[in-house]
């Protein structure tokens, strides 16, 4: 079956404080939606991949003929990362982070500030085009900060993302045009913490099932 491109789950000015609508309308429907369309169309004479999914396509990208494989390195972790934000941010709850996920925040950064210092900073420190994320290594249980380029994700290195922070100029300029700063600063205001509380359970549910 061909990837498809995620219903959005809100209306696009629901986060119009921190993330204008239009920003929102263009890079779900244009950017996010070309990603899906190219990655489909490289895969599409490779039966092979029928019915694998994105996060077990980009773990094993090596299994990926030569020939496509950087298409799909490009488009399938476009897609994959766009696929993990639109779950990530959403309308401002002003809540924070619980559970499991504040206790790893808090042994793995020492306070919920210093992480968001850690994180803002690789976002910011992105050179060009590219994401930041907060991600766990299943093997040793330990949460990261990760700055990768382009359309990187955090599969390709063996670690599963929980945050994902878009700082292509696509996801800002609209609103913000070169205040890369400004536009993280209110990044935070839209971060769904059950959200990525409910993604880190599963893995680690996940994990300990496969042990």
């Amino acid at each position: 079956m061909a990837y498809q491109l995620p219903l959005l789950g809100y209306s696009y000015d629901a986060l119009e404080r921190s993330i204008d609508g239009e920003t929102m309308r263009l890079h779900h429907d244009k950017h996010h939606r070309g990603y899906v369309d190219l990655l489909n169309k490289t895969i599409a004479n490779y039966p092979q991949f029928d019915n694998t999914t994105i996060e077990d396509l980009l773990k094993n990208l090596n299994d990926v003929p030569e020939e496509i494989r950087a298409d799909v390195r490009a488009s399938g972790g476009g897609h994959a990362n766009h696929e993990l934000l639109w779950k990530v941010i959403g309308p401002p709850d002003g809540a924070t982070p619980k559970g499991v996920l504040a206790e790893k925040i808090k042994n793995d950064f020492g306070t919920f500030e210093s992480f968001q210092e850690k994180l803002t900073e690789a976002a910011v420190k992105v050179f060009g085009s590219g994401w930041a994320f907060l991600a766990i290594d299943l093997k040793s249980q330990k949460l990261e900060v990760m700055s990768l380029p382009n359309q990187d994700s955090p599969l390709l290195h063996g670690k599963s993302p929980l945050l994902a922070c878009d700082v292509w100029e696509h996801s800002y300029y609209l609103k913000y045009q070169n205040r890369r700063p400004e536009y993280l600063k209110a990044w935070w205001n839209v971060v769904q913490w059950e959200a990525a509380k409910g993604r880190l359970e599963s893995l680690l549910h996940e994990a300990l099932m496969t042990r």
